[in-house]
């Protein structure tokens, strides 16, 4: 028997994660000049880095032959401050994706069960598939969370429960007070995982207090990140915030140097700089009202987004999704298709600046006249 078919079926059978195509891949296969070429498949900001994480970081780079503070210690700080928690809630990870497998890791087992909603963030049941539990998926309401259903599909093996708020790949939105009810009927022996990468997108009126929840809650974990409105998605910082025993665990087996010198003070300079972060915000508000008027106009369906991004639906059966999808790319248009979230006629289109979301919209117009 060869050595990998001892591994765990359960591992076998990952199909593994598959990020947004880089441009560098575009430009190598289509001969594409780079210049010409937009990336709008992976969230990530169009207004690049915070002016101040980015002289952070380079001020760092002259301590680079030196391991990083395994601790943190200056970032928990910060964000101890920041968002009023102690520093005792709080784990630094490797992008948020590293603290949901460090909960994952403590909680899910064979015989354990996770629950997720359809549609939901794709990470969620590769970690329920990684460590052997059992994946429990929750058909989406209107393409977002189903917070009753989920409840009820909670058994006596479940361990954990993942809710993405805003959800990705959808943009959809779970109501604060729906939230809150949620979290006061369901076992205080199941751990939610309330993720909220792209809080920062959010209009304040429609935040959820989540952080207060946290005095009320032990069983709950909200995971953030610096990849998105703080335009670090390369440096990949994320924090969860959760009460003092589950972030003791987890940084009993998280990676002595998980998160870089250069991160933890990109992360650092980055959470100061306000000012760009409401520019990240403002820029979106406007991309977002420019790419769905755009989609009207065409007479394309769209799911109303709380995000950075938007899902759109092509007219047809499924493989018009994948041809618009390639003709997109053929002129020079990244975007994500969203087969592997059972959404197989919609496409995901990250908001960009202005001329990018015009770009896409012209190309969109011209590939949906063309192609179909």
């Amino acid at each position: 028997m060869k050595l990998c078919e001892l591994a765990p079926e359960c591992i076998r059978a990952i199909h593994p994660y598959q990020p947004g195509k880089p441009i560098s891949d575009l430009v190598r296969e289509l001969g594409l000049e780079k210049y010409g070429v937009i990336k709008l498949a992976s969230n990530e900001n169009p207004l690049g880095t915070s002016p101040m994480a980015m002289e952070a970081m380079i001020n760092a780079l002259q301590e680079i032959a030196r391991y990083p503070d395994g601790s943190g210690f200056e970032l928990k700080n910060a964000l101890s401050k920041h968002y009023g928690v102690n520093v005792d809630q709080i784990v630094l990870g490797n992008g948020s994706n590293d603290v949901l497998e460090l909960a994952a890791r403590i909680f899910l087992k064979p015989g354990a069960s996770a629950v997720y909603s359809q549609h939901a963030f794709a990470i969620y049941p590769l970690l329920a598939q990684a460590l052997g539990a059992h994946g429990i998926t929750v058909p989406a309401r209107l393409y977002g969370h189903d917070l009753v259903a989920m409840l009820n599909a909670i058994t006596p093996e479940t361990r954990i429960v993942f809710i993405a708020n805003p959800n990705n790949p959808t943009g959809t939105l779970c109501d604060a007070d729906d939230l809150l009810r949620f979290l006061e009927r369901v076992s205080p022996d199941v751990l939610v995982i309330l993720d909220e990468a792209y809080d920062e997108y959010l209009p304040e009126a429609n935040k959820a207090n989540s952080i207060s929840w946290l005095r009320k809650f032990p069983n709950l974990l909200i995971t953030r990140t610096f990849s998105k409105a703080y335009g670090l998605a390369g440096i990949r910082v994320g924090f969860a915030l959760t009460n003092p025993d589950l972030a003791d665990l987890m940084n009993r087996i998280r990676q002595p140097f998980n998160v870089n010198s250069i991160g933890l003070v990109g992360a650092l300079a980055a959470l100061q700089d306000i000012e760009f972060v409401k520019r990240s915000y403002a820029l979106n508000r406007a991309g977002m009202l420019q790419v769905t008027t755009g989609l009207r106009q065409l007479g394309v369906e769209y799911i109303s987004s709380y995000g950075n991004f938007i899902s759109f639906r092509v007219r047809g059966d499924a493989t018009n999704a994948i041809k618009v999808y390639q003709s997109l790319l053929e002129q020079g248009v990244i975007v994500r298709p969203l087969g592997v979230y059972e959404m197989p006629h919609h496409l995901r289109v990250t908001i960009g600046l202005e001329s990018e979301n015009q770009k896409f919209l012209y190309d969109l117009e011209q590939v949906l006249k063309t192609s179909l």
